[in-house]
């Protein structure tokens, strides 16, 4: 028998992640309320799922995904590309070219997600547009 705690309501965890794509205000009462929310996944249907970092970086929505980090989200490649963490994307990409092509939520490109970073992903984005993953 395990003491793990109870699952997180569903419908918390749509709305969670839905207002991860823009709504700052919702996302950081609703983490308030349950800080368990920070790293919970929505299942979009299909597979496609999504954390509210997930949300947050595909939209370039910064000031959200460096929020839910400062919480214990776990950092992906996808929020490391909108966050302009050059460091970050070039060393996974230098061990695993193939993430050159990978899909996040919503089947988004990972360049997608440097430019919807704007000037702060500037660098990741110029990383992504230059390498050519050979097939």
């Amino acid at each position: 028998m395990t003491d793990a705690p109870p699952q997180l309501d569903p419908a918390k965890v749509q709305a969670f992640v839905s207002n991860a794509h823009g709504d700052f205000d919702v996302v950081q009462a609703l983490l308030a309320e349950e800080p368990r929310l920070v790293n919970a996944a929505w299942d979009w249907g299909g597979g496609d799922w999504e954390t509210g970092l997930g949300a947050a970086a595909h939209m370039g929505r910064r000031q959200i995904a460096l929020f839910l980090l400062e919480h214990g989200a776990r950092i992906d490649l996808f929020a490391a590309a909108m966050l302009g963490y050059f460091d970050i994307v070039s060393a996974v990409l230098s061990d695993f070219p193939e993430m050159h092509t990978a899909l996040g939520p919503h089947g988004i490109p990972l360049v997608e997600h440097a430019r919807a970073g704007g000037a702060d992903a500037r660098a990741v984005l110029a990383l992504l547009e230059a390498t050519k993953v050979e097939r």
